[in-house]
């Protein structure tokens, strides 16, 4: 039999959670009962103004469920969407609000910004006409006018670019939709035609940045990605060329333009694959070579060809050391061979000799005027040697030039683990961590993303602000934007972590 004592105990332990239980209840009777809408509204603004903006926001979130019709709740809510960058969610509350209230001028001025940015310009037009024609104050007449001023100057732009662009003249169209740009930095269209007068123009890593822009500005933007397949594929950059069209699918399976292209670029990207697998046979091509020599040694022709395939495979197989020794054995026979010639200059770029590259590409050259492969050898040489003398970012992650992405990843991470600077204690040592971990992160950042990596590799720096001088083309595409940014928070926000 159970004894009263013990259930007492049980009754007295319960109770705790029972209060608990109606002091919730309670609340939420007090929140639904005392003009829930006015306290979400209320604590909004105070969280608002600590900068709290997700909290905030979810407050303006109850309000507006609370009550459909308080415009000041959408007001509220797209003044945390545009705080957080989130101007395509702030625009609909805006006309939201002038629907509800046609005679608030903040909210016209607004929407007429928002909507100038992002190229609506006849739209954002009527709004700064309105607020000029509903007795406005000093400060809303004068940001109307001038908005209005640049409204139009962007119309009369944007015709003379169509203009240029339909005659082919590619160059002043693309230096007119820098101006129109600068204004209407989220406009999508600008941007697509300025991407297409940069491929005309031959300027690829210029239409990918702007493609890409797009491809964010614009929901379900499958020609963005097509374009960007399409351009990574004449690049050579099948990887990159998979990885768009696969972004087009994602959006529409059906799109017929990125299917057939898909079955294209995946096929290419497995014959490559493949391809590259077979360079690990240089090593064993090496050893058959070796084995010729073996087999007949008194032979010299056997001997001198047998070393210059072993150059070629070595040079290949990016045994670069070994290269230069075998190479040069062949060149003391036969000093102008131009095919040992290039691989032996090929494998002093690999040891980073450049000089000596250039030196037998030079002397290549005098036997062999119009061969392609040294001129573009010669030119990397030279390139390489006077980006020797800057910043290497290959150094300062310890990989080769050919280095993989994988590869470059894990060395970041060994680096940015060693040179972390909560690691060092003394303020002098963790100053220079701190340089040290910012050079290995921008090396990282450089060498990962395909676009600033060609850059590096044909001798500019996208990390030196002195290398874009003069080239506003070349910058990323996000540091075009000002004020809100519609895809929230910057690339380039550098953390101490070892990720």
């Amino acid at each position: 039999m159970v004894s009263i004592d013990h259930v007492a105990h049980k009754v007295l332990t319960y109770i705790p959670y029972v209060l608990v239980l109606i002091d919730l209840r309670y609340e939420g009777v007090k929140c639904g009962r005392d003009g829930s809408v006015d306290n979400h509204m209320e604590m909004g603004k105070k969280l608002l103004a600590a900068g709290q903006l997700a909290d905030a926001l979810s407050h303006f979130h109850a309000a507006v469920d609370g009550d459909s019709k308080n415009y000041m709740a959408y007001y509220r809510r797209a003044t945390v969407f545009l705080a957080m960058g989130k101007s395509k969610s702030a625009l609909p509350d805006l006309s939201r609000v002038i629907e509800l209230k046609p005679d608030f001028k903040s909210a016209r001025l607004q929407r007429g910004n928002l909507l100038l940015k992002q190229g609506g310009l006849d739209e954002a037009e009527r709004d700064f006409k309105t607020v000029l024609n509903s007795s406005p104050s000093d400060r809303e007449e004068g940001e109307a006018k001038s908005q209005l001023t640049k409204s139009d100057e962007m119309q009369r732009l944007v015709a003379q670019a169509r203009r240029s662009y339909s005659s082919q003249d590619y160059v002043t169209a693309a230096a007119q939709l820098d101006t129109i740009i600068e204004t209407c930095v989220w406009d999508v269209t600008s941007r697509e035609m300025r991407a297409e007068c940069f491929i005309e123009m031959g300027e690829m890593g210029k239409a990918v940045s702007d493609l890409k822009a797009a491809s964010k500005l614009k929901n379900d933007n499958t020609q963005a990605f097509y374009k960007l397949s399409i351009i990574y594929y004449n690049l050579g950059d099948h990887e990159m060329s998979l990885i768009e069209v696969r972004e087009c699918l994602k959006l529409d399976p059906d799109h017929k333009q990125c299917y057939s292209h898909y079955k294209q670029v995946k096929k290419l990207n497995k014959q490559i694959r493949s391809a590259e697998e077979l360079i690990q046979e240089y090593e064993e091509a090496v050893s058959k070579y070796e084995a010729v020599m073996k087999t007949e040694p008194n032979v010299h022709h056997l001997s001198l060809l047998a070393k210059e395939r072993m150059c070629h495979a070595l040079a290949q197989g990016q045994q670069a050391s070994r290269a230069v020794s075998v190479c040069g054995e062949v060149l003391k026979s036969d000093p102008e061979n131009v095919n040992v010639l290039k691989d032996r200059a090929e494998a002093y770029i690999q040891e980073e000799q450049y000089e000596e590259a250039i030196q037998d590409y030079e002397t290549a050259s005098k036997h062999s005027e119009n061969d392609r492969q040294i001129k573009e050898g010669l030119e990397k040489a030279q390139r390489l040697l006077k980006q020797s003398h800057k910043r290497d970012y290959y150094k300062i992650l310890g990989v080769k030039r050919n280095a993989q992405k994988k590869e470059i990843t894990k060395a970041y991470r060994k680096l940015a683990q060693q040179w972390h600077p909560d690691n060092f204690q003394k303020p002098e040592e963790k100053k220079k961590a701190e340089k040290k971990f910012i050079d290995i992160a921008q090396a990282k950042e450089v060498l990962t993303d395909p676009e600033m990596r060609t850059k590096f590799d044909h001798g500019e720096d996208p990390m030196d602000p002195e290398s874009q001088q003069g080239r506003p083309h070349h910058q990323h595409f996000h540091q075009g934007y000002q004020g809100f940014n519609p895809f929230g928070s910057g690339p380039f926000n550098f953390k101490f972590n070892h990720n």
